[in-house]
Parts: structure tokens; sequence; C-alpha cells
């Protein structure tokens, strides 16, 4: 007969602990500000009728569609704006999170068993345990499943948001005309009097 561990005090943290560190490495992450660009030869006699000049156009992702993407197939949003590493953690941490499930809700359906077996008379399944443990089990392994399935919500929602920022980020771009300067600057008050501090300085050229 298979016996269960059951604790009063502490609850086993484990799952969740798995389920932070994986979601923490897929949102976590440093924002790519430098975006993939096309160049688009644009001639002078279309705009102005002169010599042929290179534009440079960056080509921003449709957050729409990025994020109608994952919502149909998860991860599908990623691979439109190039992000399709983070489609491994994406289904990575929904696989996780359903064995937590199925974990929790036999856990769950195991101890209620138990419980009317309990009622009727029969106590062979868990001889250790009186009704109001039996009763503590049951009650512990359904939140823990019913969080379980809160949290595949969160990450399918969390999905999508991830497809809508990047899809957003596609179009901001830092380039080499954009540059920062630190430099002294002395300035004067009226109460103080002379003052020393930094200015920072960002330079469009």
């Amino acid at each position: 007969m298979t016996h269960f561990l059951f604790h009063t005090g502490s609850k086993n943290k484990t799952p969740w602990i798995s389920l932070g560190i994986l979601l923490l490495a897929f949102f976590i992450s440093v924002p790519s500000f430098s975006q993939n660009q096309s160049e688009v030869k644009v001639t002078e006699d279309q705009r102005k009728g002169k010599e042929d000049k290179p534009v440079f156009s960056t080509l921003p992702k449709n957050p729409r569609k990025a994020t109608l993407l994952s919502a149909i197939l998860p991860g599908a949003g990623q691979v439109y704006n190039n992000k399709a590493w983070k489609v491994p953690l994406i289904y990575a941490g929904f696989m996780t999170d359903i064995y937590f499930i199925g974990f929790n809700n036999k856990r769950y359906q195991t101890f209620r068993t138990a419980l009317f077996a309990f009622d009727e008379g029969d106590k062979s399944q868990f001889p250790s345990l009186n009704r109001e443990a039996l009763v503590r089990n049951v009650d512990y392994w359904r939140q823990n499943r019913d969080m379980t399935i809160l949290l595949l919500a969160a990450i399918y929602a969390l999905n999508l948001i991830d497809a809508n920022v990047d899809a957003h980020l596609s179009g901001f771009d830092i380039s080499d005309d954009i540059s920062m300067k630190i430099e002294p600057n002395v300035g004067t008050f009226a109460a103080s009097g002379n003052s020393l501090g930094l200015t920072l300085k960002l330079q469009f050229k």
C-alpha cells in the first residue's frame, strides 16, 4: 500500500522554486535595443528628382499580429519577433506546470477518496490519519492544484505580453547617430554661490 507523507507545518516549495527560476530566466532578459535593419534604397528622383541615395529604414513588427499569433499558438509571436530562442522556455514552463497540475490533482483525489471511505467506516487507506488530518490533506492538495492551474493561465498571459512588448520594441532603435556625453558643469545659485556638478547630454548627429 502506498503511503503519503503529511506535512502540517511547512509546504513543499520545490515546485514553486523551479517554476520561479524558469520564469525568471525567460522574462528577465536584457532587452535588445539594436534592431535588425533592412536597407531600403529610395532614389532622390522619386523624392526630389535628384541622384539615387540609399536610405536606411527600420521595419518594426506589428504588435497586434505578434499578440494574435501567440494567442493562437504560444511562441508563434516570439518567432515572428525573431526571438525564437524563447519558445523552448515557454513550452518548458507549460510542461512543468502541467506536470504539477496532474501531480497535485492525483494527491487531492487520493485523499478525497480516503476521506469518503473514512466516513463510511473504512480506515484502511491511511490508518495513521484521523478525519481532521484527511480533511487538511484534501484542502492542501486541492489548493496546490488550483494554484498551478492559475499559474498555467499566468504563463499563457505572459507569453502574450512578451510578444506584444517585443513587437513594440522592434521599432525602438539606438543608432550611431545618437551619442551620450557626460561633462563637468559650473553653475551659480543666488543662495549658495558657485556649484560644481555633472551634465548629461544627448547629442543627435
